[in-house]
């Protein structure tokens, strides 16, 4: 596994949380680096931005369940929820609009959402830039095909909004080297309660549909990573 240190500073540190696998153990990650850091307080701040898309109150509701929950009850900052609807941009067929994503077996371009990261970054920022945090950490993993979220994208849009901003600004992707089995591995090494982490495009009650390409992702990387998978899937999200 590749060295994932977050080298935190003192200025503290924004986390892109949405109660996902992979944002959870990122959090989790940030917090024991800033507590293992300096005797300075550390700030580790996750927000979470709400677009528009069909999922988010299951995913908003998550992450609020997840922050009362040991690793991060106690230790990092309340979620900040940012609005940046995009429903006048996206079309109301749209299916992250609709609810209805793409099948348990198709490949992952099928969900690429145009300018997410770019949506998600900016807001952001301009919160941070208010608040005095000048890093913000995302959890995108090896492999991700989508073009926001490219290390040129990462260091270019940091420049972008360091400009104008006017204010220091660095974008991370600490996990960039990782597969999702590996995230999983360090999840349970920081104690996260994966069962409770949310990687699904159409939950419902709290439940990964266990029927779309994000359930079947997390399926097949509980698998790689050994050990039991802790999640409720309302459909058949066992298959091989």
């Amino acid at each position: 596994m590749s060295d994932t240190r977050l080298h935190a500073r003192p200025a503290g540190v924004a986390v892109l949380f949405s109660a996902g696998l992979d944002s959870a153990v990122l959090l989790a990650q940030a917090i024991a680096e800033a507590e293992a850091g300096p005797s300075t307080p550390h700030r580790v701040q996750p927000i979470y931005v709400s677009a528009g898309l069909a999922w988010e109150p299951e995913e908003h509701a998550a992450a609020e369940g997840l922050l009362a929950r040991p690793p991060y009850s106690g230790r990092a900052m309340p979620l900040v929820t940012l609005h940046f609807d995009m429903r006048d941009t996206y079309p109301p067929n749209h299916w992250a609009v609709r609810g209805e994503a793409p099948g348990y077996d198709t490949p992952d371009e099928d969900v690429y959402i145009e300018g997410r990261n770019i949506i998600l970054l900016s807001k952001a920022a301009v919160y941070m830039a208010r608040a005095k945090i000048v890093r913000i950490l995302l959890g995108p993993l090896a492999g991700n095909p989508f073009p926001d979220a490219t290390p040129e994208f990462f260091s270019t849009m940091g420049l972008a909004l360091r400009m104008g901003l006017a204010a220091p600004f660095e974008i991370e992707a600490p996990f960039s080297s990782l597969h999702k089995g590996d995230v999983i591995r360090l999840g349970r090494s920081l104690g996260v309660p994966l069962g409770h982490t949310l990687s699904c495009m159409q939950p419902r009650a709290g439940l990964h549909c266990g029927r779309c390409s994000k359930c079947r992702e997390r399926v097949v990387a509980f698998r790689e990573a050994g050990g039991d998978d802790p999640t409720i899937y309302a459909g058949d999200g066992t298959r091989s």
